[in-house]
């Protein structure tokens, strides 16, 4: 099959992928990383942004979000290359351990009041463990199920895998709760994370050597070049596939906007919005937030196959930032309570029909032996564009969040974005 083909959909029940007894062990390595990657998130954003010993302005937050975001974009290009030549099990295993010993260091920073760049390095190092997790079970899914499935497959292992994240999110909110919200009990529920990281270690070690790839390795002897080619020769596998080229400027578009109606959000939620009835503010209203995004997560995951079966991608993507924009501006705009967790469900869900459909492109139409770097490099471009739209924004925006012209500017930029997937879904259409 041509780079620039749609694969074909097959229509499989979510209980059949349960029957494989491969896909079943990578499900459950990535809900254990996953709600790991929640604990660890939801009890920084704790001990940081909503504690009460510590102050959070809107560069504070900026700083958080490329704490989140950027130690990935920075050793990505590297990690991408070592799962094109490292048995991906043994990646799975190890990155888990490390990543278990950097949250217990992270954890005692946060219990001593650490702040500021000690303790952010500390943070830089989890993430880029974890996101390097992340592209090694992403990588890793061809292994498992059969080709025609991988669009339901990716739905179904991701969609259920952010649920999970979501959830440990709120076992942190919720631990906050009883154990303090000073930097004691954060640093207490900050270091929860770490059983997640030895649970998802452990169940990766019930794969064989070699059994999810990389099946061949196209890089030069010397692994020290080929580590640091890793971007270039992510680059090269992406523009191979016009799909995967498209899909790149459809998310980028996505993740730029998205960062800019996040960092609001959480000003609002912080300094601004007041309990409303049963929704909250602060903290239990992040936490609401995530729940929201996470029932947005759920919903495409079911809808998304169905989108690509009946539309097809180069349909299903412009249509979800179409409406990512609408619900940007039409219940965004009136920055409410209420509107925003409705705009946080539709926004969250346009994203992950987006995301998935880009999944699925470079599953199937980039070889195995450089899937890894152009996971790397999708990493890589969106979380630098997500930073580089949260630091523009945190520059200009008021303290209390309520900014009419950088919702705007969030929702032109979905707009962008589907035009721009568009011409180039049409250049390789008539090319």
């Amino acid at each position: 099959m041509t780079a620039s083909a749609q694969p074909s959909v097959v229509k499989v029940p979510p209980r059949a992928f349960f029957a494989m007894a491969g896909f079943r062990t990578l499900l459950f390595t990535r809900f254990a990383a996953q709600f790991s990657d929640g604990v660890f998130r939801a009890g920084l954003a704790g001990a940081v942004l909503f504690n009460p010993e510590r102050g959070a302005d809107p560069l504070t937050i900026a700083g958080g979000f490329a704490v989140l975001l950027l130690p990935y974009s920075l050793i990505g290009p590297f990690a991408g290359a070592l799962l094109d030549r490292w048995d991906r099990r043994r990646v799975l295993i190890v990155a888990n351990l490390l990543r278990g010993t950097a949250i217990v260091a992270t954890a005692v920073a946060v219990g001593l009041g650490s702040a500021g760049l000690g303790l952010f390095v500390l943070a830089l190092v989890v993430e880029g463990v974890s996101r390097f997790v992340g592209s090694g079970l992403s990588a890793s899914l061809p292994h498992v199920v059969p080709p025609q499935t991988l669009v339901t497959a990716n739905a179904l292992a991701t969609t259920l895998g952010s649920l999970v994240a979501v959830l440990g999110g709120g076992c942190a909110i919720g631990l906050r709760a009883l154990l303090g919200t000073g930097n004691s009990g954060s640093g207490w529920t900050t270091a929860v994370a770490m059983l997640g990281t030895l649970v998802a270690a452990a169940i990766a070690r019930r794969f064989s050597r070699g059994r999810l790839g990389p099946d061949a390795v196209d890089e030069p002897s010397d692994a020290v070049v080929a580590v640091a080619r890793g971007l270039a020769d992510g680059a090269r596998a992406a523009r191979g596939a016009p799909s995967v080229v498209a899909g790149f400027v459809a998310l980028l578009a996505h993740r730029a906007s998205y960062g800019i109606s996040l960092l609001l959000t959480v000003l609002l939620l912080r300094y601004t919005f007041t309990d409303y009835g049963l929704l909250k503010a602060g903290l239990p209203g992040l936490g609401q937030l995530a729940a929201m995004a996470g029932a947005g997560i759920l919903f495409a995951g079911f809808l998304t196959p169905r989108l690509v079966r009946r539309l097809g991608r180069r349909r299903a993507i412009p249509g979800a930032l179409v409406i990512a924009a609408a619900a940007q501006a039409g219940l965004g705009l009136p920055m409410r309570l209420p509107t925003v967790l409705v705009a946080s469900f539709v926004i969250t869900a346009a994203g992950q029909v987006v995301k998935l459909c880009l999944d699925s492109s470079i599953q199937h139409d980039v070889r195995d032996e450089a899937r890894g770097r152009v996971f790397s490099l999708y990493d890589t471009l969106f979380n630098i564009t997500q930073v580089v739209a949260v630091s523009a924004a945190a520059a200009v925006v008021p303290l209390h969040g309520r900014s009419v012209s950088l919702l705007l500017v969030a929702t032109v930029l979905y707009l962008l974005g589907a035009a721009g997937y568009v011409l180039i879904a049409h250049r390789t259409r008539t090319g």
